[in-house]
């Protein structure tokens, strides 16, 4: 599975959008999103689909973000990861 292009990023613009909105975290590069010094969030792209890798203590756990109801997944995991 590779890293998503910025190609692949424009169809998620509007949920990078509100990734962006949330306190403390910082996108490095487009879809890069880091918390303090770490690595937090990054999106891959995949026959199946896109998918997000969402740094939770020490490892990497994936969702799924090709529908809206599945962006809403994400953003509450990432609101847990950073509260």
């Amino acid at each position: 599975m590779k890293h998503a292009t910025s190609a692949a990023l424009a169809s998620l613009a509007e949920l990078l959008g509100q990734i962006r909105a949330r306190d403390g975290l910082r996108e490095k590069k487009l879809g890069v999103f880091y918390r303090r010094s770490r690595s937090f969030l990054h999106f891959h792209e995949d026959p199946a689909g896109m998918f997000a890798d969402l740094r939770v203590e020490e490892r990497f756990d994936r969702y799924p973000v090709n529908t809206r109801k599945e962006w809403s997944v994400l953003l509450d995991a990432v609101d847990r990861a950073i509260d």
